[in-house]
């Protein structure tokens, strides 16, 4: 086989790992790579890599980052040697134990508080600071609420910088679409054409709410503030010099803002999967109906719970 069509494999099997995801694994193979060189390791040595050797990685990066960093360091290693057809020789029950004794040892810096969930009346209070027929007021307020109501995660809905928009890869205008179920019931759908763990994408959905929060109103009225093309960033708003796309590090200013003038706990992405979350399962929605709501495949679920007691309590009669 020539060098084009090696080359070629490894563009596909990459393609199969989101840009975020590439750049994670890419940072802890570099870690790994840096570590060999510092002890003698050679080239020979650390591909296929032994288990004793990645074992010996794991032990010296224990105690100087977080459990999920050591995590990304491995799957890093891990993933380079499935890209290059190279043997993974690590014994998997030890290196099980290897990171959680790492996630054991993770220094407290390393760890970061649990985010303070939003609320219904902190919404209320986010929505009266808001002046929504401002661009990017408009904007915010409604990617905040279709985030609290349809589950999606900050990611996934906006974009690390103006440059990063695509359209062929991030949800646009056009990807919003409605439906209605035999006994009347409208839902928004949101088809999002590629998502991190599905690269075919995925539909997400929410209905109408009280008119103060409700969604639907939030995001018509960010259409007719910002009017957004179709094939724009859902949630692209008007600056002075130009449609941008609603940055990552743009909404989390406003959430700081507002924080501050509310003289709360910082306000982040993740509060808002956790507090809805708990709504939902609240208002008598079924566990598993959540987790499909959430994408959650696994136990991840459970991270985002409060108030187990509260929840359960219905269960346990």
């Amino acid at each position: 086989l020539s060098d084009d069509n090696l080359n070629h494999i490894l563009s596909i099997i990459g393609h199969s790992l989101a840009s975020g995801t590439q750049e994670t694994y890419g940072s802890g193979l570099l870690v790994f790579h840096v570590f060999c060189d510092a002890q003698g390791v050679s080239k020979e040595q650390q591909g296929p890599t032994s288990s004793v050797l990645l074992l010996v990685f794991i032990a010296n990066c224990a105690g100087m980052c977080s459990g999920k960093t050591l995590e990304n360091y491995y799957y890093g290693v891990c993933v380079w040697h499935l890209l290059h057809g190279l043997d993974w020789l690590a014994n998997q029950a030890q290196v099980v134990l290897a990171l959680q004794d790492g996630t054991c040892l993770a220094p407290v810096t390393s760890k970061h508080p649990k985010c303070h969930p939003f609320t219904i009346p902190i919404l209320l209070q986010i929505r009266s600071l808001l002046v929504l027929s401002e661009p990017l007021d408009a904007a915010v307020w409604a990617c905040l609420v279709t985030l609290f109501f349809s589950l999606v995660r900050l990611g996934e809905v906006m974009v690390h910088s103006l440059l990063a928009f695509d359209s062929s890869l991030h949800v646009k205008v056009s990807d919003i679409h409605y439906a209605e179920d035999r006994h009347g019931l409208k839902v928004t759908i949101l088809c999002f054409p590629q998502m991190k763990m599905s690269c075919t994408g995925e539909d997400l959905y929410f209905a109408a709410q009280s008119h103060n929060f409700d969604p639907n109103h939030a995001l018509r009225n960010h259409l007719h503030v910002n009017s957004p093309a179709s094939l724009d960033a859902l949630f692209s708003w008007k600056h002075h010099s130009g449609q941008w796309p609603l940055t990552w590090s743009e909404f989390l200013r406003a959430l700081d803002h507002i924080s501050q003038h509310l003289q709360i706990k910082p306000l982040k992405g993740h509060g808002v999967q956790i507090r809805r979350t708990l709504e939902y399962l609240l208002h008598g929605v079924p566990f598993e109906t959540v987790k499909v709501m959430g994408r959650w495949s696994g136990e991840a679920f459970v991270k985002y719970l409060r108030q187990h007691a509260v929840v359960m309590a219905p269960y346990l009669q």
